[in-house]
């Protein structure tokens, strides 16, 4: 994560899996306009990976039921949008930032290297809320995956890898995770550079990774966490074009909403369980 600036606390940083709830409790987006202010929260949404136009409008009318004070909608399509200097400035007032789904590498070449690039991370360091769904998660850290196959097993050519905004070069971010089988394009991922932790995150989930480089997950679904800091093995550089490829000494988590992961000590922690009471069952009578 870049550094805070002036001693400011950074602002969370909340990839989404993609589809959301957007008509029942709305828990993930609830909670990202809860971290950006609530009512007094300032939301810049930027569709630009969306090619349909009316995606940014459709956030607008979520975040606005949902109660955020002010949104604004950025149609930023081409690299020249994101150098108009009122466009940066908007970003730069904001509480929170939302960056749609669609195409990473649509929103990674049309924002990569530009000043809004730029103020988007600086906006987070000085505790400015991050957020992004689909492919607006998996362009937040350093190293994005841009697109890979679908399955289980890694191969030598399960993923391409493509810079990504650098908000994290901790983790490695995947979505949609178990609902279109990418486990393979993940493992093959981290089994790259074994230093960043892979995460692939369900749908309708999300990890909130607040300043201290802890996560937490809420959602419906899961995070599957990828820790690589215990791999002794891996065939990847010497495996052939589209072979399997053999990783020993991985650590796989798959965490539930409520559960925490530290990204410095690698270490995850589950919520107090909660005693379990069938609908059906009466209390159990206190003796006092």
């Amino acid at each position: 994560m870049s550094p805070s600036t002036n001693g400011a606390t950074r602002g969370a940083i909340i990839p989404i899996g993609g589809a959301e709830d957007k008509t029942g409790a709305r828990d993930v987006l609830a909670h990202v306009i809860a971290l950006a202010g609530g009512p007094a929260s300032r939301i810049a949404v930027i569709p630009t990976a969306s090619e349909l136009p009316d995606t940014g409008d459709r956030y607008a009318a979520l975040f606005r039921e949902l109660g955020a004070a002010h949104v604004d909608v950025l149609p930023i399509t081409e690299r020249e949008h994101a150098r108009v200097p009122g466009v940066a400035e908007t970003v730069g007032q904001a509480t929170g930032i939302f960056m749609t789904g669609g195409n990473q590498l649509r929103l990674s070449t049309i924002l990569g290297g530009t000043p809004l690039a730029r103020v988007i991370r600086a906006a987070n360091a000085g505790g400015v809320v991050v957020a992004g769904t689909s492919a607006g998660a998996a362009v937040i850290p350093e190293h994005m995956i841009a697109s890979g196959l679908v399955g289980p097993t890694p191969t030598t050519e399960s993923v391409t890898l493509s810079p990504g905004l650098g908000l994290t070069n901790r983790l490695i971010i995947d979505q949609h995770f178990r609902q279109r089988d990418r486990l393979g394009r993940l493992l093959t991922a981290v089994s790259f550079n074994p230093f960043a932790t892979g995460v692939g995150i369900d749908e309708d989930t999300a990890l909130v990774l607040h300043s201290d480089k802890t996560f937490e997950v809420i959602g419906s679904g899961t995070v599957t966490v990828v820790d690589p800091t215990d791999l002794v093995y891996s065939s990847m550089d010497s495996a052939r074009p589209g072979e399997p490829v053999s990783l020993i000494g991985l650590t796989v988590h798959v965490l539930a909403a409520g559960c925490r992961y530290d990204t410095t000590t690698r270490v995850a922690t589950a919520p107090p369980r909660v005693p379990f009471l069938d609908e059906d069952e009466d209390p159990v009578p206190d003796d006092s």
